[in-house]
């Protein structure tokens, strides 16, 4: 039987375009990963198959595969691009190229979670482009990516992003160990970084791949401006950006809810599963 989905006229519309099958391999089962493989799963995005899974440890990946109710062998990275149409990362920043590379060179698409690490590895994208791969940024934590990429069409003219974060979201950041800052029992805001998109991706590359995803909708990493606030009055990670273009003036705020990972909120992992669902869609909104 044909999944159907609700038009806004009240006619069904397919939920996928007949004929379209995207397999789907995850790179990484933290919560991002685990959250999308108990969704497919539970065949709950139309078009998608869970093919393959890969994680660091092979024993703990299968428990937690079958915690998510999902059934799908755990191979090497190398083996993710030989079953899967399109690799979701959810790793390490550290093993991004890792997974990238095999992927990109086979012609197939990966969507990135680690975004910040592109930055250390822009010859990825190069690599994608010789070989017919893509590289797909979703949205994550970031609200607004649609009109900043919209307003980049024309002329932007500053990009301006505070985020304020829980200390136990930000505890063990590198540039807080090199510069030697600590927070552990700050009691009130304490603003401990202000630089660039790149430079915030280098030092805290498990918390900012939501500037990093800012920056490349619009102006590029060493223009988009970042204030980042350890604050332990806040329970939730909290991003206010300010463009100020030649169509639009934009200032928008999100608190995301955290995960059971204290750096990842819980939306990235929903930002995921909603942009597959678009993948196959016959009705896709935004762009």
């Amino acid at each position: 039987m044909t999944s159907l989905a609700l038009h806004q006229n009240g006619s069904a519309l397919p939920a996928v375009l007949p004929g379209r099958t995207t397999k789907i391999a995850i790179a990484g089962l933290g919560a991002i990963g685990k959250a999308l493989a108990r969704k497919l799963g539970e065949n709950a995005i139309p078009g998608m198959e869970l093919v393959a899974v890969s994680a660091r440890d092979h024993d703990k990946a299968r428990r937690t595969l079958a915690e998510a109710g999902a059934d799908a062998p755990v191979l090497s990275l190398a083996e993710l691009a030989e079953v899967a149409d399109l690799v979701v990362e959810c790793a390490p920043a550290a093993i991004f190229a890792d997974i990238a590379r095999p992927i990109l060179t086979a012609g197939k698409k990966m969507m990135a979670l680690s975004v910040g690490a592109l930055l250390s590895h822009y010859e990825l994208v190069e690599l994608a482009r010789q070989h017919g791969g893509q590289i797909i940024v979703p949205t994550g934590a970031l609200l607004g990516l649609d009109a900043v990429s919209a307003a980049a069409e024309g002329v932007i003219h500053s990009v301006n992003m505070v985020t304020r974060k829980p200390v136990k979201g930000l505890l063990g950041a590198p540039y807080l160990v090199e510069h030697n800052i600590a927070i552990e029992d700050i009691k009130a805001p304490l603003k401990i970084f202000d630089g660039s998109a790149r430079e915030a991706a280098k030092g805290f590359p498990a918390n900012l791949n939501v500037a990093v995803a800012l920056s490349l909708a619009g102006i590029g990493p060493d223009k988009t401006h970042l204030e980042i606030w350890a604050d332990p009055t806040v329970t939730r990670n909290t991003h206010r950006i300010l463009v100020d273009s030649d169509s639009a003036s934009l200032d928008m705020t999100i608190a995301n809810i955290p995960s059971e990972n204290p750096k990842t909120g819980r939306i990235t992992a929903l930002s995921v599963i909603a942009a597959l669902r678009k993948f196959n869609a016959p009705l896709r909104v935004g762009t």
